[in-house]
Protein backbone atom coordinates (compact mmCIF):
# COMPACT_ATOMS: atom_id res chain seq x y z
CA UNK A 1 0.00 0.00 0.00
CA UNK A 2 1.55 3.23 -0.99
CA UNK A 3 1.17 6.42 0.97
CA UNK A 4 -2.02 8.07 -1.02
CA UNK A 5 -3.96 4.90 -0.64
CA UNK A 6 -2.86 5.24 3.21
CA UNK A 7 -4.49 8.16 3.48
CA UNK A 8 -7.43 7.93 1.76
CA UNK A 9 -8.21 4.71 4.06
CA UNK A 10 -7.65 6.37 6.59
CA UNK A 11 -9.92 9.50 5.74
CA UNK A 12 -12.78 6.89 4.67
CA UNK A 13 -12.52 5.20 8.56
CA UNK A 14 -12.77 8.49 10.14
CA UNK A 15 -16.01 9.05 7.89
CA UNK A 16 -16.97 5.77 8.62
CA UNK A 17 -16.30 5.75 12.33
CA UNK A 18 -18.55 9.10 12.63
CA UNK A 19 -21.28 7.87 10.69
CA UNK A 20 -21.61 4.66 13.41
CA UNK A 21 -21.30 6.74 16.29
CA UNK A 22 -18.01 5.70 17.36
CA UNK A 23 -16.40 8.51 17.82
CA UNK A 24 -19.05 9.99 19.30
CA UNK A 25 -19.55 9.30 23.25
CA UNK A 26 -17.03 7.30 25.55
CA UNK A 27 -19.34 7.27 28.55
CA UNK A 28 -20.50 3.30 29.13
CA UNK A 29 -20.58 1.11 31.98
CA UNK A 30 -17.32 -0.31 31.63
CA UNK A 31 -16.00 3.59 32.50
CA UNK A 32 -14.90 4.17 36.37
CA UNK A 33 -16.07 7.31 38.32
CA UNK A 34 -12.94 8.48 38.86
CA UNK A 35 -12.73 10.19 35.94
CA UNK A 36 -15.94 9.33 33.49
CA UNK A 37 -16.76 12.99 33.50
CA UNK A 38 -13.49 13.17 31.27
CA UNK A 39 -14.30 10.65 29.44
CA UNK A 40 -17.81 12.03 28.35
CA UNK A 41 -16.81 13.40 24.27
CA UNK A 42 -18.26 16.23 23.43
CA UNK A 43 -16.96 16.71 20.03
CA UNK A 44 -17.85 14.79 16.63
CA UNK A 45 -14.27 14.43 16.18
CA UNK A 46 -13.63 12.34 19.22
CA UNK A 47 -11.32 10.03 18.95
CA UNK A 48 -12.29 6.22 19.83
CA UNK A 49 -10.37 3.16 19.45
CA UNK A 50 -11.80 0.64 17.73
CA UNK A 51 -10.06 -2.96 17.85
CA UNK A 52 -8.64 -3.34 14.60
CA UNK A 53 -5.50 -1.73 13.11
CA UNK A 54 -5.76 1.68 11.26
CA UNK A 55 -3.57 3.20 8.32
CA UNK A 56 -0.48 5.47 9.10
CA UNK A 57 -0.74 8.99 7.69
CA UNK A 58 2.19 8.76 6.28
CA UNK A 59 4.82 6.44 5.40
CA UNK A 60 7.45 4.38 7.09
CA UNK A 61 10.23 7.30 6.01
CA UNK A 62 8.62 10.50 6.92
CA UNK A 63 9.83 10.59 10.31
CA UNK A 64 13.39 10.25 9.25
CA UNK A 65 16.13 11.05 10.51
CA UNK A 66 14.33 10.67 14.16
CA UNK A 67 12.16 7.36 13.84
CA UNK A 68 14.11 5.19 11.00
CA UNK A 69 12.19 3.88 8.04
CA UNK A 70 12.94 0.19 8.77
CA UNK A 71 12.42 0.58 12.72
CA UNK A 72 8.72 2.26 11.47
CA UNK A 73 7.60 -0.69 9.17
CA UNK A 74 8.81 -3.39 11.67
CA UNK A 75 6.99 -1.31 14.74
CA UNK A 76 3.74 -1.02 12.76
CA UNK A 77 3.34 -4.04 10.53
CA UNK A 78 4.61 -6.66 13.16
CA UNK A 79 4.52 -4.87 17.12
CA UNK A 80 1.63 -3.14 16.61
CA UNK A 81 -0.43 -5.30 14.43
CA UNK A 82 0.29 -8.29 16.62
CA UNK A 83 -1.23 -6.48 19.36
CA UNK A 84 -4.21 -5.60 17.24
CA UNK A 85 -4.89 -9.47 16.12
CA UNK A 86 -4.23 -10.92 19.68
CA UNK A 87 -6.91 -8.22 21.16
CA UNK A 88 -9.16 -9.13 18.66
CA UNK A 89 -8.46 -12.49 19.79
CA UNK A 90 -9.16 -12.10 23.44
CA UNK A 91 -12.16 -10.21 22.87
CA UNK A 92 -14.33 -12.92 21.18
CA UNK A 93 -12.87 -15.23 23.87
CA UNK A 94 -14.02 -12.74 26.61
CA UNK A 95 -17.52 -12.32 25.02
CA UNK A 96 -16.34 -8.45 24.88
CA UNK A 97 -18.73 -6.37 22.74
CA UNK A 98 -16.02 -4.84 19.65
CA UNK A 99 -18.90 -2.16 18.29
CA UNK A 100 -18.02 -0.12 21.50
CA UNK A 101 -14.90 1.67 22.16
CA UNK A 102 -12.11 0.16 23.34
CA UNK A 103 -11.38 2.95 26.02
CA UNK A 104 -14.80 1.14 27.80
CA UNK A 105 -12.88 -1.56 28.09
CA UNK A 106 -9.70 -0.01 29.41
CA UNK A 107 -10.91 1.43 31.82
CA UNK A 108 -12.21 -1.64 33.99
CA UNK A 109 -9.50 -3.72 33.09
CA UNK A 110 -9.05 -5.84 36.24
CA UNK A 111 -12.08 -7.66 35.17
CA UNK A 112 -10.75 -9.36 32.26
CA UNK A 113 -7.61 -11.23 31.93
CA UNK A 114 -3.79 -10.53 31.46
CA UNK A 115 -4.10 -11.46 27.85
CA UNK A 116 -6.52 -8.98 27.38
CA UNK A 117 -4.81 -6.21 29.38
CA UNK A 118 -1.64 -6.35 27.71
CA UNK A 119 -3.42 -6.98 23.86
CA UNK A 120 -5.90 -3.97 24.52
CA UNK A 121 -3.41 -1.73 25.84
CA UNK A 122 -0.86 -2.33 23.25
CA UNK A 123 -3.22 -1.84 20.45
CA UNK A 124 -4.60 1.48 22.24
CA UNK A 125 -1.06 3.13 23.07
CA UNK A 126 0.37 1.92 19.38
CA UNK A 127 -3.48 3.89 17.67
CA UNK A 128 -2.64 7.07 19.49
CA UNK A 129 1.31 6.77 19.40
CA UNK A 130 1.34 7.35 15.83
CA UNK A 131 -1.70 9.34 15.45
CA UNK A 132 0.75 12.10 17.47
CA UNK A 133 3.25 12.23 15.10
CA UNK A 134 3.85 13.80 11.59
CA UNK A 135 6.61 14.87 9.37
CA UNK A 136 7.62 18.19 9.66
CA UNK A 137 6.23 19.01 12.59
CA UNK A 138 7.80 19.08 16.21
CA UNK A 139 8.28 22.63 17.96
CA UNK A 140 6.13 23.79 20.77
CA UNK A 141 2.29 23.72 21.59
CA UNK A 142 0.44 26.79 21.25
CA UNK A 143 -2.81 27.99 22.46
CA UNK A 144 -5.35 26.41 25.71
CA UNK A 145 -2.69 23.68 25.37
CA UNK A 146 0.08 25.56 25.65
CA UNK A 147 -2.09 27.55 28.12
CA UNK A 148 -2.28 24.90 30.21
CA UNK A 149 1.03 23.23 30.35
CA UNK A 150 1.87 26.46 31.63
CA UNK A 151 -0.65 26.42 34.74
CA UNK A 152 0.11 22.53 35.31
CA UNK A 153 4.07 22.78 34.84
CA UNK A 154 5.19 26.14 35.09
CA UNK A 155 6.22 26.27 31.66
CA UNK A 156 6.97 24.34 28.93
CA UNK A 157 10.87 23.43 29.52
CA UNK A 158 9.67 22.01 32.78
CA UNK A 159 6.88 20.04 31.57
CA UNK A 160 9.26 18.68 28.79
CA UNK A 161 12.17 17.87 31.15
CA UNK A 162 9.48 15.65 33.70
CA UNK A 163 8.15 13.88 30.34
CA UNK A 164 11.44 12.99 29.24
CA UNK A 165 12.44 12.16 32.71
CA UNK A 166 9.89 10.13 32.79
CA UNK A 167 10.53 8.51 29.86
CA UNK A 168 14.09 7.62 30.51
CA UNK A 169 13.55 6.42 33.79
CA UNK A 170 11.10 3.87 32.74
CA UNK A 171 12.23 0.59 33.90
CA UNK A 172 12.68 -1.76 31.25
CA UNK A 173 9.89 -1.67 28.57
CA UNK A 174 6.85 0.76 29.25
CA UNK A 175 5.36 4.06 27.99
CA UNK A 176 5.69 8.15 29.31
CA UNK A 177 2.48 9.75 29.02
CA UNK A 178 0.82 13.02 29.50
CA UNK A 179 -2.83 12.99 30.27
CA UNK A 180 -5.57 14.96 31.68
CA UNK A 181 -7.34 14.06 35.01
CA UNK A 182 -10.93 13.85 36.63
CA UNK A 183 -10.29 17.88 37.40
CA UNK A 184 -8.54 18.85 33.90
CA UNK A 185 -5.34 19.19 34.63
CA UNK A 186 -2.19 17.40 33.13
CA UNK A 187 -0.16 15.48 34.79
CA UNK A 188 3.18 13.21 33.28
CA UNK A 189 3.49 9.58 34.30
CA UNK A 190 4.98 6.31 33.18
CA UNK A 191 3.74 3.18 33.05
CA UNK A 192 4.71 -0.59 33.19
CA UNK A 193 4.88 -2.87 29.76
CA UNK A 194 1.65 -2.11 27.70
CA UNK A 195 -0.26 -0.03 30.52
CA UNK A 196 -1.82 3.38 30.19
CA UNK A 197 -3.79 5.92 32.55
CA UNK A 198 -6.78 4.86 31.13
CA UNK A 199 -6.59 1.99 33.27
CA UNK A 200 -8.90 1.19 36.45
CA UNK A 201 -5.11 -0.08 37.55
CA UNK A 202 -2.99 3.10 36.35
CA UNK A 203 -1.14 4.44 39.28
CA UNK A 204 -2.02 7.77 37.71
CA UNK A 205 -5.10 7.73 35.87
CA UNK A 206 -6.51 10.04 32.94
CA UNK A 207 -7.08 10.55 29.50
CA UNK A 208 -4.18 10.46 27.39
CA UNK A 209 -2.79 13.30 24.98
CA UNK A 210 0.67 12.33 24.48
CA UNK A 211 2.51 8.96 24.71
CA UNK A 212 5.95 8.36 24.12
CA UNK A 213 6.92 4.00 23.81
CA UNK A 214 10.32 3.32 25.04
CA UNK A 215 10.62 -0.42 24.42
CA UNK A 216 13.40 -1.33 22.95
CA UNK A 217 11.48 -2.09 19.50
CA UNK A 218 10.91 1.26 19.32
CA UNK A 219 14.43 2.71 18.83
CA UNK A 220 16.54 0.29 19.30
CA UNK A 221 17.77 -0.28 15.44
CA UNK A 222 19.10 3.64 15.17
CA UNK A 223 19.73 4.17 18.71
CA UNK A 224 20.91 0.95 20.39
CA UNK A 225 20.95 1.60 24.03
CA UNK A 226 20.72 5.16 23.64
CA UNK A 227 17.04 5.67 24.95
CA UNK A 228 17.65 9.17 26.01
CA UNK A 229 18.94 10.03 22.45
CA UNK A 230 15.55 8.86 21.00
CA UNK A 231 13.72 10.54 23.82
CA UNK A 232 14.98 13.64 22.94
CA UNK A 233 14.73 13.07 19.00
CA UNK A 234 11.15 12.52 19.78
CA UNK A 235 10.42 16.38 20.26
CA UNK A 236 10.91 17.01 16.39
CA UNK A 237 7.67 14.90 15.56
CA UNK A 238 5.43 15.35 17.68
CA UNK A 239 2.10 16.78 15.75
CA UNK A 240 1.48 19.31 18.74
CA UNK A 241 -2.11 20.06 16.54
CA UNK A 242 -3.08 16.60 17.03
CA UNK A 243 -2.15 16.55 20.76
CA UNK A 244 -4.17 19.76 20.93
CA UNK A 245 -7.37 18.20 19.41
CA UNK A 246 -7.19 15.46 21.67
CA UNK A 247 -7.12 17.71 24.78
CA UNK A 248 -9.69 20.10 23.20
CA UNK A 249 -12.03 17.30 22.91
CA UNK A 250 -11.87 16.12 26.67
CA UNK A 251 -12.47 19.35 27.90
Amino acid sequence: MNNKEQNITRRDFIANTAKTGLAIGLVGAGVTDTFASIIEVKSPNAFATGFAQTPLAYAYPALEPNIDARTMEIHYTKHAAAYATNLRDAAKEENVDTSKPLENVLASISKYSVKLRNNGGGHYNHELFWSIMAPNTGGKPEGKLMEAIVASFGSYEAFATQFETAAKGRFGSGWAWLSVTADKKLVVSSTPNQDNPLMDVAEVKGIPILGLDVWEHAYYLHYQNRRPDYVTAFWNVVNWKAVADRFNAVL
